[in-house]
């Protein structure tokens, strides 16, 4: 894999999105959101997003949940009943649990994607799992974490 970039669709515009990703020629996003379907995500929400990235920028659009956090964890850690650092605990046991690795080399190292984008609702990545998701593409399939 040649990079692995992530976005956040909060506090953008569609175009500025839209613009970012065929800017990087990003072939293939992976929404690693727990729900795409929000009200909130305007312009990100499934299934509108598929057809935009699809006809805008010619982006296959896949929706991957084995990388999103648990509903708890992600609700303890928006409530402020864990801190950064216990999420990040949570959420890589979690990843061990559901073997990421092995799952990462099985089902995207041959996927022939070469720039693929990771898709959350945060504004930037720190703090947001698409950072740690990136880490583990980065390990064990290599290439430069963007993010955009």
């Amino acid at each position: 894999m040649d990079n692995i970039f992530t976005i956040g669709f909060t506090k953008k515009t569609a175009q500025v999105f839209f613009e970012s990703l065929r800017k990087n020629k990003v072939n293939a996003i992976l929404d690693i959101r727990l729900n795409n379907t929000s009200q909130l995500a305007g312009f990100s929400k499934f299934p509108d997003i598929k057809y935009f990235l699809k006809e805008l920028c010619s982006i296959d659009y896949i929706s991957d949940v084995k990388f999103a956090p648990t509903d708890q964890i992600l609700k303890d850690y928006k409530a402020k009943r864990i801190s950064w650092d216990e999420y990040v605990i949570q959420f890589n046991e979690l990843m061990k649990l559901r073997k990421i690795t092995e799952y990462i080399k099985s089902e995207y190292d041959k996927c022939g994607y070469d720039n693929i984008c990771l898709l959350c609702s945060e504004e930037k990545p720190i703090n947001c799992h698409r950072s740690l998701v990136a880490k583990y593409f980065s390990e064990v399939l290599g290439g430069n974490i963007i993010n955009l």
